[in-house]
């Protein structure tokens, strides 16, 4: 991949798909959970991977306030994680973003995964819907510093 774009946040006032993906990314990177949260229209949900896996097991998505906070706590709140954002394609209230997810373990080793991430907003800017296409037989390892 080409080096990461650099994205400045977006000013308080955009409401758009890619200002809330680029809240959502620093609210994960900073351990943010309540920020995080925060961003989600009431009824919004996120489906991380789209499909049935390990992590969604009906494949519906985390669909509510109990079920994102769980998914926070499950999934993104354990490990530090980091995204680099590659490519970013707005239309109308959506935006689909080219990221590569880090994940980063206390032994030292980490996990990476190419994602394509769809947001889609509501008028106020709030996340109906976050879904990131990726599997996980994509997933790469690098094992701990000697």
């Amino acid at each position: 991949m080409t080096e990461p774009l650099a994205i400045a946040m977006p000013a308080p006032t955009d409401r758009s798909a890619r200002a809330a993906s680029l809240r959502s990314r620093a609210a994960v990177e900073a351990g943010d959970r309540d920020g995080w949260l925060g961003l989600f229209a009431a009824h919004g949900f996120v489906q991380d991977p789209v499909g049935i896996s390990a992590l969604d097991p009906v494949g519906e998505g985390h669909r509510g306030a109990e079920a994102r906070a769980a998914f926070w706590d499950n999934v993104i709140g354990p490990n530090p994680i980091t995204m680099d954002v590659y490519a970013s394609h707005g239309g109308g209230d959506e935006v689909a973003n080219v990221v590569t997810i880090t994940t980063s373990f206390p032994d030292g080793s980490k996990a990476m995964v190419d994602i394509v991430a769809v947001y889609r907003v509501d008028d106020n800017g709030d996340i109906l819907s976050l879904r990131a296409f990726w599997e996980f037989d994509q997933l790469r390892f690098e094992p701990a510093p000697a």
